[in-house]
């Protein structure tokens, strides 16, 4: 796990250090303009080798609409894969391009799906790239995402900003600012959503970092029923061998 990262709410092209296996959980709390959700989110990568990545998301979802009965249980699973295309190092320094294809697995408990599209599936892939060095981290990650059940396809546009506010050592010791946005664009209708999300990174040593970002929409697309008012994130990050 590097100090200068990796980003909170964008993807990363660096893999897992020290063995290859890890586990990152998040809660991640939505208020929208008729009610609430609360998420849970476990994820668990796992590396083939040092170009090569393999890992399943588990979300929790909680429900709150207003006026109406909340519902909780076990989301869509998603199942995804990297792929190392580019890497060139230098001291202190380092640019790397990524491949990345997931795929969910329709298995939302019952009280969580919509009786008109109990089984939507989504494909997405894209290209995570990010430039790094112990003063600043430029990350992105840009892809395409097919939905089945006759709803939208969206393009995804994400970026971030790392700033490392301590000098760089080793084990790591850090704290990391951060400046995102992510970006939503869905096909048709066409709608367009950005989020600005700032956040900090704490890093204690090379296994551990807790994270936090709140998410504003800076653009929601008037045309939508229950837009976001905000969202926030918070999370850790644990290196297993």
């Amino acid at each position: 796990m590097y100090g200068q990262g990796p980003p909170i709410t964008v993807e990363t092209p660096i893999m897992l250090g020290l063995g290859g296996s890890g586990i990152r959980t998040f809660n991640r709390f939505t208020s929208v303009e008729n009610g609430h959700a609360f998420v849970h989110v476990l994820t668990i990568p796992y590396n083939f080798s040092t170009k090569s990545q393999i890992g399943i998301v588990m979300p929790f979802v909680f429900n709150k609409p207003e006026n109406t009965i909340s519902s909780s249980g076990l989301g869509d699973l998603t199942l995804f894969a990297k792929y190392q295309l580019y890497k060139i190092d230098d001291i202190g320094k380092t640019f790397r391009i990524t491949a990345k294809i997931t795929q969910s697995i329709p298995t939302k408990s019952s009280s969580l799906q919509d009786p008109n599209n109990t089984k939507i599936s989504q494909t997405y892939i894209g290209i995570i790239v990010g430039k790094l060095s112990t003063k600043t981290g430029i990350y992105g990650d840009f892809g395409y995402n097919l939905t089945n059940s006759g709803l939208t396809d969206n393009i995804i546009y994400n970026i971030s900003f790392g700033f490392p506010l301590l000098e760089h050592q080793y084990p790591q010791k850090q704290v990391n600012l951060y400046l995102e946005v992510n970006g939503n664009y869905l096909i048709d209708p066409k709608r367009n959503v950005n989020f600005l999300s700032p956040g900090i990174q704490w890093i204690p040593g090379r296994r551990f970092l807790l994270e936090y970002s709140f998410q504003l929409p800076i653009f929601q697309d008037n045309s939508q029923i229950n837009s976001t008012n905000f969202r926030s994130l918070i999370g850790i990050r644990f290196l297993i061998n």
